[in-house]
């Protein structure tokens, strides 16, 4: 298992959760959480790379 990418992952839907009611429905709070999940899975081989990651 991969824990740099559990941990980012995890943070990342943590904080989204603590926002989400305010987001609408739940077709909408998918859909945001869907682009923050694929942005995410964008930066963090970025992040990982600027710390000296593998």
């Amino acid at each position: 298992m991969d824990y740099i990418a559990f941990v980012f992952y995890a943070g990342i839907c943590g904080l989204l959760s603590i926002f989400a009611p305010q987001f609408g429905t739940a077709f909408i709070r998918f859909g945001i959480g869907a682009a923050i999940g694929g942005l995410c899975a964008i930066v963090l081989p970025l992040i990982k790379g600027a710390l000296g990651g593998y």
